[in-house]
């Protein structure tokens, strides 16, 4: 080249150098906003599949290409100082615009790649989501889908979901919700259990009944038989709750229906989940004047102006399998 500057060779050097900084700028970016979530290089490392070294190396080159520390480390824990509390909020919304950029020109039939985590009551999961979650799957197979199914509610933002689907008063003013409906309750009880003791006819005969006893965690204490609708005169109940006795408590939804069937007292749950053994003979309804007020039912999801195709997607599909279940 007889010692001259070939530009057009340096300006393709260039370019790709900047694509490949880019890139890397946001695989930083994804990186550091895992481990402001869970405030934990380790969590994050098990996370994104990544070596411990690897986390810890991508934020120390992003706070020297930033010029300014993101994060306070100490032995205990790890939390964002005001720039990186900052930085964060801005690499949330510039990653998730990012992912919606990616595909916004693809057309809508366009093949849904990347992991889905998302969580769901156990009942809803069981009786209502998995068995149509096979079509699904076929209609996207590229989908890494992770699904939770607990009584528990999960941090979303902490524990990575995209959304979750709770059921019963919200309390997360940080998310965003989208209200579904409500879930019809009914009070049941076993066969075997209403031939030894009787069935009863108005709230007064539960003084001779026995509840099983549901609590989110054990050692806490239940309020008791939920009183709602309209009593046998028509008139509205009070929505009270009415102390009972009983032998079990249980933490879970699936111990719950099951201590009932064993015959060991009264449950109050939604009804497409006692539907079958309900239609069965096997439980059997009872105080219908009386049934609990409904629970409404929610989608969550992290406070984001656009939302990734693959979870707006799976939303969507989910509120169709579970909106006929609901009243409004």
């Amino acid at each position: 080249m007889n010692g001259r500057i070939n530009w057009h060779v340096m300006s393709a050097l260039f370019t790709q150098y900047e694509r490949s900084a880019r890139r890397h700028l946001l695989e930083a970016m994804a990186v550091y906003v895992r481990v402001a979530e869970l405030g934990s290089f380790t969590q994050a490392a098990q996370q994104l599949g990544l070596p411990k070294a690897s986390i810890s190396t991508a934020v120390q080159r992003l706070e020297a290409t930033l010029g300014t520390r993101l994060l306070h480390r100490t032995t205990r824990q790890v939390r964002m100082t005001q720039d990186g509390l900052a930085f964060y909020e801005r690499s949330r919304d510039l990653l998730a615009d990012v992912d919606e950029l990616q595909g916004m020109f693809q057309p809508a039939a366009a093949a849904l790649r990347g992991r889905l985590r998302v969580d769901l009551p156990l009942g809803t999961a069981r009786h209502l989501v998995m068995p149509r979650l096979p079509e699904f799957v076929r209609a996207h197979p590229e989908l890494e889908i992770e699904l939770g199914s607990s009584d528990r509610r999960v941090d979303l933002v902490h524990e990575g979901f995209d959304c979750v689907l709770r059921v019963g008063t919200l309390s997360d003013s940080s998310l965003v919700a989208r209200p579904l409906g409500r879930y019809r309750l009914v009070n049941c009880a076993s066969a075997g259990y209403l031939a030894e003791f009787g069935t009863p006819r108005t709230p007064d005969d539960l003084a001779g009944h026995r509840l099983v006893h549901y609590v989110p965690e054990l050692g806490t204490r239940s309020r008791g038989f939920e009183l709602g609708g309209a009593g046998a005169d028509g008139a509205e109940g009070t929505g009270r709750w009415l102390p009972m006795a009983g032998a079990v408590t249980v933490n879970n939804s699936e111990a719950y229906l099951a201590a009932c069937l064993a015959g060991l007292g009264l449950i109050q749950v939604p009804e497409p989940g006692v539907r079958e053994l309900l239609r069965q003979g096997r439980l059997v309804e009872v105080l219908p004047a009386w049934r609990p007020p409904p629970m409404p039912v929610s989608l969550l999801y992290p406070h984001r102006r656009h939302l990734p195709r693959r979870v707006q997607v799976f939303m969507a599909w989910l509120e169709e399998v579970v909106r006929p279940e609901l009243e409004a």
